[in-house]
């Protein structure tokens, strides 16, 4: 069996500041007075903690709830809210030892029973993140600060997860909640400002008084600023409007550094297309592989690494990394760009004389990159059309509506990876398209030894480029920019850093 059990040797939670601080008895104050405007490019999907999304909209989440464990910079995990943990032998037990101290807002408090009630919420709760959960069996409390989770098989990637949005723990008393998705009730370092809320512009928070850690308060006060034009965002840095963000694009870096900003960079995510029709439900000739290579083949990788990522990231034909088991470089160069074999392979699939596919389109893509996806595709005889989703561009390509979409995406552990974006039931695979030779590859790689998953996985992502489930272009760099008052450490397994690795410079 692929091994993966894990105990932590630590007894207390380890905060993971940029100051290197501990967990503390919570008698300290909150580490600073100063307030953070943090600019973000998507606003919260939902507050309640059953339906929160994760990546671009953690901010949101970290503000307000505490996860049962975190993780550090580099991705691994970290205890938090558990403070221990251990799996059986056959790795479908996981035992969490959980603190005794912790209060909910609403003075409610933490225990494992309430843990399990919000594990078993999220698995079942409308998250695009759901899948996270989907190993999840049963949870329950063995006494009030322990707790048991029964896997239905071993999931590789389960601590992770309980780092993110799949370990966020609301007070029992919000779970029914009128107002549970704008209104949450968290043990989190921060409390969401209602009344100085505008719902999709900016979210105001304040520090809990009470947080257990108080380390991790980096701020008495934040304010989450959405800006989803890119050039709106470039706009309040220069006029000194934030101090921190998380950058949509690369088109303006020389601008934001001019204005005095430190950008950090990280590769975490590919940049692409994503083929989600491979059944052809909306477009029957998706399902045909050679249209979907014939995709891949009308792009000029290169030049779109230079005109979407602004030449800021690396050329590449597949979405599993380069730390990955899976990644082999040959695998870069399959779809070197040739239009000419492009408009060979629609011609031998009975696209010879041209088809159109439906694509949804959003502000934080720019203008030029759709038009550019537009003309490569148009070169080859393929047409696209293109509909404003506004704000709900997640929520309509996950329904699915649409059968190809322009998407960034994070690249994480194969475990992870899989499950997020290949697995019949993974978050990035909505039209739930199965194809039994990856299906025996996903087995081997969760029940195999170790050589057996990397030799699984590195065959899996061979296959999936052969069959061209996606078209990747490039692994985009990732910008976060801060002013001469912020500092901020970055995350490898995320789209943006932790909150509490934003802080004021020293």
């Amino acid at each position: 069996m692929h091994r993966f059990r894990v105990a932590a040797a630590a007894a207390t939670a380890a905060v993971l500041l940029l100051a290197g601080c501990s967990a503390s008895d919570g008698s300290e104050q909150a580490a600073s007075s100063e307030t953070l405007r943090l600019g973000l490019f998507v606003p919260p999907t939902s507050f309640e903690a059953k339906s929160v999304n994760w990546g671009n909209e953690s901010p949101y989440v970290q503000a307000v709830y505490d996860t049962l464990l975190i993780s550090a910079p580099d991705g691994s995990p970290e205890p938090h809210l558990a403070t221990s943990w251990e799996y059986n032998d056959d790795n479908t037990v996981l035992t969490l030892e959980l603190r005794d101290d912790v209060v909910f807002t609403d003075g409610e408090a933490f225990t494992a029973d309430v843990a399990a009630q919000n594990l078993l919420r999220f698995r079942d709760g409308t998250s695009s993140n759901a899948a996270y959960g989907q190993s999840i069996a049963d949870a329950v409390a063995v006494d009030d600060d322990t707790l048991e989770i029964t896997l239905s098989a071993p999931d590789p990637a389960l601590l992770g997860y309980l780092a993110f949005n799949l370990g966020a723990q609301a007070s029992p008393a919000s779970f029914d909640a009128s107002d549970a998705q704008t209104n949450p009730v968290g043990s989190g370092p921060y409390i969401l400002d209602v009344d100085q809320t505008v719902a999709g512009s900016s979210y105001h928070f304040t520090a809990n008084p009470d947080y257990w850690v108080p380390e991790m308060q980096n701020y008495d006060e934040i304010t989450m600023l959405v800006y989803q034009d890119s050039n709106a965002m470039l706009a309040a840095i220069q006029a000194g409007e934030i101090d921190a963000a998380n950058l949509a694009n690369n088109d303006s870096l020389t601008q934001v550094e001019s204005a005095g900003f430190t950008v950090s960079t990280w590769e975490q995510s590919w940049y692409g297309l994503f083929l989600f029709d491979r059944a052809g439900t909306m477009n029957p000739a998706l399902a045909d592989v050679r249209v979907r290579q014939a995709i891949n083949f009308a792009f000029d990788a290169e030049g779109m690494l230079q005109a979407a990522g602004g030449g800021y990231g690396t050329q590449t034909g597949q979405i599993f990394p380069e730390r990955s088991a899976a990644f082999d470089p040959a695998l870069d160069d399959v779809y070197a760009y040739d239009p000419d074999k492009a408009r060979e392979l629609l011609d031998e699939a009975g696209y010879g004389d041209g088809l159109t596919i439906e694509m949804p389109s959003a502000a934080y893509f720019p203008s030029s990159v759709l038009a550019l996806v537009q003309q490569q595709l148009a070169d080859v005889g393929i047409t696209v059309n293109y509909t404003d989703t506004g704000n709900n561009f997640i929520a309509d390509i996950l329904a699915p509506k649409y059968p190809v979409t322009l998407m960034q995406l994070q690249q994480d552990a194969d475990w992870a990876l899989i499950n997020f974006s290949l697995a019949p039931g993974a978050t990035f695979n909505p039209a739930h398209f199965e194809d039994p030779t990856v299906n025996e590859l996903i087995d081997v790689v969760h029940f195999g030894t170790q050589e057996e998953a990397d030799a699984a996985v590195a065959e899996l992502n061979a296959y999936i480029v052969e069959q061209a489930w996606f078209a990747p272009w490039f692994r985009v760099q990732s910008s976060f920019a801060t002013n001469a008052d912020t500092q901020v450490t970055v995350q490898t397994d995320n789209a943006v850093p932790w909150l509490w690795n934003i802080a004021p410079a020293a």
